[in-house]
């Protein structure tokens, strides 16, 4: 690594982000002119956040369609490379049915699972940053209310050490969906991860989703996730 051209790829970074400002520790050893073209900061980490090519600035479409649309393979529906998927099918809730009755169609729900892993040294961020000053890490991401269920969707986010396995920090979300027709929209989901604690060099990344199968299928969609790490002002 040439020591006089890092220097100045160095000095690029302290000044345009003003490191020293910040009580930023720096490191003898780095690639500057790497973390300088990767511009880690404020950039979303997230590969590929609108798979299906969705927007929460879009409305949803609200008209039911004539027929019951037809249940389709996922990777059918959008490009999801970036994103692990899997789908969990849930026993049929038999429950309340009383003895002997005839049932033709119960309702069969399934989780939809999307889960990315960061690493943030790959990013651009050195470890002296992430265990010293460790700059606020803010998680978005938008789902849709689809009326399907009173738990639609599912947000889970750790914080892990460089064995990825050592959780040093997380948080989960499973908020109650309203169930009302005037509901039906795009909702938001934040959380800003703030004096996590030192040893941090990953960031594993899952959302959930419910799909119901009863005669027709209908679904519950997510986009424009987010996670990006700022400095504070």
């Amino acid at each position: 690594m040439d020591s006089k051209k890092q220097s100045v790829w160095k000095d690029r970074c302290v000044t345009e982000w003003n490191l020293g400002g910040k009580g930023i520790p720096l490191p003898q050893e780095w690639d500057w002119e790497s973390t300088y073209q990767k511009k880690p900061f404020g950039r979303n980490l997230i590969k590929n956040p609108c798979p299906e090519g969705l927007s929460h600035k879009v409305p949803l479409d609200t008209t039911r369609p004539q027929a019951p649309p037809p249940r389709k393979p996922l990777e059918s529906l959008g490009d999801f490379s970036g994103w692990k998927t899997k789908e969990e099918h849930l026993p049929v809730d038999t429950s309340g049915i009383p003895e002997g009755a005839v049932i033709c169609h119960l309702p069969n729900y399934s989780w939809v699972v999307k889960e990315q892993i960061i690493n943030l040294k790959e990013e651009g961020f050195w470890e002296e940053l992430l265990d010293v000053y460790q700059p606020d890490i803010c998680v978005t991401d938008w789902y849709e209310d689809s009326q399907l269920h009173d738990y639609v969707y599912e947000l889970h986010v750790k914080l892990l050490g460089s064995d990825h396995a050592k959780v040093i920090n997380e948080f989960s979300l499973k908020p109650k969906n309203e169930r009302s027709e005037t509901q039906h929209k795009w909702c938001e989901v934040s959380h800003i991860f703030q004096k996590y604690g030192p040893g941090v060099r990953y960031i594993h990344f899952e959302h959930r989703t419910k799909d119901l199968f009863v005669v027709g299928f209908d679904r519950t969609r997510v986009t424009d996730s987010t996670v990006r790490v700022q400095l504070r002002e």
